[in-house]
């Protein structure tokens, strides 16, 4: 299994499953039109895998 360390990395999936000592306050931001998501920052150790891959790449 790849572990990518690198700043600027990226992994992809429909489940992310991440683990850290601190993590921020959810944020709402603007994907397209009016769909909206949320986003939050792990810090400290921070560590992510996917559990469910995606169906379909887009």
């Amino acid at each position: 299994m790849k572990t990518y360390t690198e700043e600027g990395d990226t992994i992809v999936g429909d489940i992310l499953v991440g683990e850290a000592r601190s993590i921020s306050k959810p944020r709402v931001i603007i994907k397209t039109g009016t769909h909206k998501a949320q986003r939050i920052i792990l810090r400290e150790n921070a560590r992510c895998r996917i559990e469910k891959k995606l169906r379909f790449i887009r």
